[in-house]
C-alpha cells in the first residue's frame, strides 16, 4: 500500500470526518451531485455521506469528491412555467448590453460588464490588421 493511498482510506471517518476512500473504490450506492442529476434525483436536503479523495502528484494536496447516498436521494423538481420564464429574463439580460442595448447571441463577458464594442470603443478596426 503506497503512502498516498493510506492517507486516502479512512472508512471510520475517524481522520476526515466522515467515511474517505481512495478515487473509484467508494462502495456502491453514492454518487456525486452530477451522477445524481443524470438519473434524474437531487441529494434532497441530506449531508454528505462519503468523500472519495486522491493526492495530486505536483502539489501534494488532496482532490475531494462528496458523495451522496442514492437510496435517501428525491427526484428533481419539475421546471414550472414560471422558472422557465425567470430563466428565460435571467439569460436575456446576460446577453443585452447595458450600455447599448443590443441584445447578442451569446453572453457577454461579465469582465468587461458590457458587450465588447462598448468597452473599446477606440478600437475601429476590431483586432484586424
Amino acid at each position: 500500500m503506497s503512502a498516498a493511498w493510506g492517507k486516502c482510506f479512512d472508512p471510520s471517518g475517524a481522520r476526515h470526518g466522515i467515511p474517505t476512500y481512495p478515487w473509484k473504490l467508494a462502495p456502491d450506492g453514492y454518487a456525486t451531485v452530477r451522477q445524481l442529476r443524470a438519473r434524474g434525483l437531487r441529494p434532497g436536503g441530506q449531508g454528505v455521506q462519503v468523500q472519495v479523495m486522491r493526492i495530486n502528484r505536483r502539489t501534494g494536496s488532496p482532490r475531494v469528491a462528496y458523495l451522496y447516498a442514492i437510496d435517501r436521494a428525491k427526484p428533481v423538481r419539475p421546471m414550472t412555467s414560471r422558472k422557465w420564464g425567470a430563466l428565460a429574463l435571467a439569460m436575456h439580460a446576460r446577453r443585452t448590453c447595458p450600455k447599448c442595448q443590443v441584445t447578442y447571441s451569446y453572453c457577454l463577458p461579465r469582465s468587461l460588464g458590457m458587450c465588447v464594442l462598448c468597452a473599446y470603443p477606440d478600437s475601429q478596426n476590431h483586432g484586424r490588421k
